[in-house]
């Protein structure tokens, strides 16, 4: 229920230096638009902070009047957590400065920034923070769920690269988080999602990349599915570090200049490849694949990291209506590779696809109980499930084409739950099997820093252990 501002409008704007767009506004529908077109909420009010202190005045107001608090940075919350029904967004959009230190390798990133603006500042030194693979996607909700994409085999997760964290608490206070300064609120951070505050500063540690690296794109027709994706699996098993690669299922081929024409709009089976060192590596790798099952088509080039960055940005471009489920794999298995097989050509949308990220090297480096991270660290594939409609009359199909393809997939699935930052609700069996072992621990953090689960937007974790309706 949407509640009426009158009298409050006046003191929450007196109250931030930021705007405060209100129903009725003139920008209050623009203001309020997520990424994904299948979530349409209606806050009360949102809040474009501009400083710790906006965030902090914020959060004072909605407590005082009782409302619900989503917390909004890129908007990619896929379930919708990124807005709210009748209460306050505290949007951190204009909060997107980055600065780095090169001398140092060290980048300080406002808690509002994309994973573009992080990017272009970092590489400018021919550095980079190992982040995710659409360059729109918030460094906010990225971060705080575990962040895996291009560099994870190079420099582990994005949590794994974090030094501290500026956060601004449930009860106003703003608090440094490193491993010398409230180490358990730190420990939290790292995996355990936004449920202990709104990180509004993030600090990375950060790795020489580019500027220019090299990359490949595979594509077979559909009926060399199970052949492509053999190869796949082959492939990325012998990678060196240096090389990353993401097999795709269920792609269709875009309307690309590099693409024939005659394979334009045709769904097939994919494999992207991304070499950051010697360009000997990755033509030694490319000459595999071709000799081995040569592609309907491929194109090899090298590019700006930047542009690898946003390779995938259009086909998930905002306005789309989505659906995800995701899960590990210790293998790509040929009992995985069927179920793929049989399924990918099920999907009705061109944009909807089947991803697959590789695990292993840095990621592994990491002591299991350093971070809160969710997922163990062993080697391992996680699959991502992306329905994505045009239009929300294409959403239902796609959904149930989601649906019914992990359930085929569930029995060769690791037991170990799923990625926290790609469940798609808050239900409390799935959360405490996403986190295992370190749920409990992460409650008794909640029970400090949040106790009355003001920040519960998210994959929740509240201190009582039950959830919030």
């Amino acid at each position: 229920m949407t509640r009426t501002m009158s009298g409050g409008t006046a003191a929450l704007r007196a109250a931030v230096s930021g705007p405060v767009h209100v129903v009725g506004d003139a920008g209050f529908d623009d203001a309020r638009r997520l990424w994904n077109a299948a979530i349409d909420r209606r806050p009360s009010a949102i809040v474009e902070c501009l400083s710790a202190a906006d965030v902090a005045a914020a959060i004072g107001f909605a407590r005082r009047e009782g409302w619900e608090i989503a917390v909004r940075g890129g908007a990619h919350s896929i379930p919708g957590y990124s807005s709210c029904d009748g209460g306050l967004v505290i949007d951190l959009r204009r909060m997107n400065r980055v600065v780095v230190d090169p001398g140092t390798r060290r980048a300080r990133v406002q808690g509002g920034a994309q994973l573009r603006d992080v990017d272009a500042a970092t590489q400018a030194h021919g550095l980079a923070v190992p982040t995710g693979l659409i360059s729109h996607t918030g460094i906010g909700g990225l971060t705080l769920g575990g962040g895996m994409g291009w560099l994870s085999r190079m420099g582990g997760l994005t949590i794994d690269n974090l030094v501290s964290a500026d956060v601004v608490l449930a009860d106003g206070r703003a608090v440094r988080a490193a491993e010398d300064e409230n180490a358990d609120l730190f420990w939290a951070l790292r995996g355990g999602g936004g449920n202990f505050g709104v990180v509004t500063e993030f600090e990375f540690q950060l790795l020489e990349v580019g500027p220019i690296v090299q990359f490949g794109l595979f594509f077979w027709e559909e009926s060399l599915g199970r052949e492509a994706l053999r190869l796949m699996r082959d492939v990325v098993a012998d990678l060196p570090r240096s090389m990353n690669a993401v097999p795709a299922a269920g792609l269709t081929a875009p309307p690309a200049p590099f693409v024939p024409a005659e394979h334009q709009g045709k769904p097939g089976y994919a494999l992207l490849l991304t070499g950051f060192g010697d360009a000997a590596e990755h033509q030694q790798v490319t000459g595999r694949i071709r000799e081995t099952l040569p592609p309907t088509f491929d194109v090899v080039t090298p590019m700006p990291y930047t542009a690898l960055q946003q390779l995938i940005d259009e086909p998930n471009a905002w306005g789309s209506h989505a659906y995800d489920k995701s899960g590990y794999f210790a293998e790509l298995t040929d009992e995985v590779i069927d179920v793929l097989a049989d399924h990918a050509p099920g999907k009705s949308s061109p944009l909807s696809v089947l991803l697959f990220y590789r695990l292993d090297e840095a990621y592994c480096e990491t002591g299991e109980d350093v971070t809160a991270f969710g997922g163990e660290r062993t080697p391992r594939y996680i699959g991502f499930f992306i329905g994505l409609s045009p239009t929300a009359e294409m959403l239902p199909a796609e959904r149930q084409w989601i649906r019914t393809l992990w359930e085929a997939l569930r029995p060769h699935m690791m037991s170990a739950g799923t990625y926290v930052n790609a469940l798609e609700g808050t239900d409390i069996g799935e959360v405490v099997t996403a986190y295992g072992g370190k749920y409990q621990r992460l409650a008794a953090v909640k029970a400090e820093y949040d106790p009355d689960n003001v920040f519960h937007r998210n994959i929740n974790i509240p201190a009582s252990g039950s959830p919030t309706p």
